[in-house]
């Protein structure tokens, strides 16, 4: 029925107007952001996904960190028994020049000096081997140390600086100290099995330092292969296709051209009309 109060037409046109310049927008949003979720309606289920994905992620890069973090503690701690290590050598070296028969007893006593300063000495690498101002290897500072390294927080790394500590506490004592000096052969066997001793203990403890070493670095490649995967999941859920979301554009652009000209013409309808009373 031909009516002139209420244009019909002209309200169906601009009602797809308004549907297609939505569209348009929100291809347009979503091509300059790059994300296909540029509002949670877009797709709440897959917003709250790629959130919590996004978590896991950012908990990942700081965990790779934690662990490169903690492999750098232990082998500052393994240094330092890499460097007792060496000054065990030079005391049994002492002990067995000591054992020969060719020092005097005044020339055992010179070795015997250099003895008792390196067992000096090895309290003094215990002391001074640090990591951010707390010794590693005295039994002062650091005890056990949790490193976190995963997404959950059952995921961590617990290195007991406390028996490294402890294994440094044996072969820092005065057991290894030959009290009436090594003047005599007997007392440089005796300096030597001891010192035997202390080499096994570090020997012991760089071979668990080198385990938890080797523990970080494998965790610090899975840290890394994760992060890949899981990135990789969160954009297949929130990242844009472009070509897809520029045809979409192309599209809606088109839908507005059309549904424009589509207003123009609805607009004439009641001109038209006017003139049935001409």
């Amino acid at each position: 029925m031909p009516v002139v109060a209420t244009n019909t037409a002209a309200n169906t046109a601009t009602r797809f107007l308004n549907n297609n310049t939505a569209m348009a927008s929100s291809s347009v949003g979503k091509l300059a952001s790059g994300s296909r979720i540029v509002r949670a309606s877009d797709d709440a289920a897959g917003l709250a996904i790629a959130s919590r994905l996004n978590a896991d992620v950012v908990a990942l890069q700081q965990s790779a960190i934690n662990a490169s973090q903690g492999a750098s503690m232990v082998q500052v701690a393994d240094g330092g028994l890499a460097r007792i290590g060496d000054v065990l050598q030079r005391m049994k070296a002492l002990a067995a020049a000591s054992m020969s028969g060719v020092p005097t007893d005044n020339e055992r006593a010179f070795i015997d000096a250099e003895y008792g300063e390196l067992i000096n000495e090895i309290d003094g690498m215990a002391e001074t081997t640090r990591f951010n101002g707390d010794s590693l290897l005295d039994g002062t500072g650091t005890g056990s140390v949790d490193f976190f390294v995963g997404t959950d927080t059952t995921d961590v790394i617990t290195v007991d600086f406390a028996a490294l500590a402890a294994t440094a506490a044996d072969f820092t004592s005065t057991t290894l100290d030959v009290t009436t000096g090594v003047d005599t052969a007997v007392n440089a066997a005796t300096a030597m099995a001891e010192v035997d001793a202390a080499i096994d203990l570090v020997s012991e403890a760089r071979a668990n330092a080198g385990a938890f070493i080797s523990r970080f670095e494998f965790r610090g490649q899975q840290i890394a292969t994760s992060t890949e995967n899981i990135q990789a999941a969160e954009s297949a859920i929130s990242d844009v296709d472009l070509a897809a979301e520029q045809a979409k554009l192309v599209s809606s652009q088109v839908l507005v051209q059309a549904a424009v000209s589509a207003l123009s013409q609805a607009n004439q309808i009641p001109q038209s009309l006017l003139r049935v009373l001409q």
